[in-house]
């Protein structure tokens, strides 16, 4: 079996990459097979230490026990562009994107399977448990991803990943207040050594993130921005805007409340991020031409945005205006 290490999955541990491209397998398991040296880096052995690096290749020999691969599911998908090498697909809210973290049903990889016939419509480079998949959006986030359908796509694609020419725009409410219209955001991401499901921009070991802003809508205690990743570092958004003492509303996970009040109102909690992967654009990977595809605001969202605005006594044109484009 051959992994290829994406930018997003790039600086873990090579037995923890493993881990999660092989939730199948303990990770002692995969230490083991270290051991035998049947795991190679570019076809040279490596240790458990070794920090993956994108567009290396990882190969394991697993002799015996294969790791499953995943039943496709008849769950609906929203498929906003498809042809014989990509897809674009607009992922909801709460699904997670592939088997992992004792998720083995009702993933997008299931879904994904089922709209195009099994394993021979998608890439086979991200390994049985991962056909097609390129990128990655947190389980909580929503929006535009980006799916390989052959080997010669996917490698293209995460080559273009690295080098930072894939544009992608993401929309976001803020909690709090964030000073200026515009900016940059140039903190270091690393995993949080206390809470490991974590990310923090606190460490100076981190690895390089850029995240460019732009405020659309400011209401009392809060702000709609608009945000492009220069990087693709795991919850950057989220931790980014966290930082800077702003979490992504529904974010509990860094900082923002469950529920937000406005005065004596108490909004109604979101049960997910206001993070939307709005936009997309990348050049084709066989015909290098330009495809940019959009994925419409949510209805909760919207809905919520709506709420929040007569809590805070907006101006509703204000709020039509910020959105006409995210529709």
């Amino acid at each position: 079996m051959e992994f290829i290490v994406t930018p997003e999955d790039a600086g873990q541990r090579l037995d923890l990459f493993l881990v999660s491209q092989l939730p199948a397998l303990s990770r002692s398991r995969i230490q083991a097979l270290m051991v035998e040296g049947r795991v190679q880096v570019d076809g040279v052995a490596r240790k458990t230490s070794h920090r993956v690096e994108p567009d290396e290749v990882v190969s394991v020999e697993i002799p015996d026990e294969l790791p499953p691969g995943v039943e496709p599911e008849s769950i609906p998908l929203d498929v906003l562009y498809e042809d014989e090498d990509v897809a674009v697909v607009n992922k909801p809210a709460g699904m997670i994107v592939h088997p992992g973290a004792g998720v083995t049903s009702g993933t997008m990889v299931a879904a994904l399977l089922h709209r195009f016939g099994g394993v021979a419509g998608l890439s086979a480079v991200g390994g049985p448990l991962r056909p097609g998949i390129v990128h990655r959006l947190d389980k909580e986030t929503s929006g535009v991803i980006v799916i390989a359908r052959t080997d010669a796509a996917h490698r293209k694609l995460v080559e273009d990943f690295r080098d930072r020419l894939v544009q992608k725009t993401y929309v976001a409410l803020l909690h709090g207040k964030i000073k200026g219209d515009s900016g940059t955001i140039e903190l270091p991401i690393s995993r949080d050594v206390r809470r490991r499901s974590r990310m923090t921009a606190r460490r100076r070991e981190g690895r390089e993130a850029r995240t460019d802003w732009r405020a659309r809508l400011r209401f009392e205690g809060f702000v709609l921005i608009e945000a492009d990743l220069l990087t693709g570092r795991t919850h950057q958004i989220r931790v980014h805007f966290s930082a800077l003492g702003c979490p992504v509303v529904g974010d509990t996970t860094y900082g923002a409340p469950r529920q937000e009040r406005v005065g004596s109102v108490l909004l109604a909690p979101l049960e997910r991020n206001f993070l939307h992967a709005a936009r997309v654009a990348f050049a084709h990977p066989r015909t290098q031409r330009r495809i940019e595809v959009r994925a419409p605001l949510p209805s909760e969202l919207v809905s919520y945005l709506t709420a929040l605005g007569r809590a805070t006594k907006a101006d509703p044109a204000l709020i039509d205006a910020a959105l006409r484009e995210f529709l």
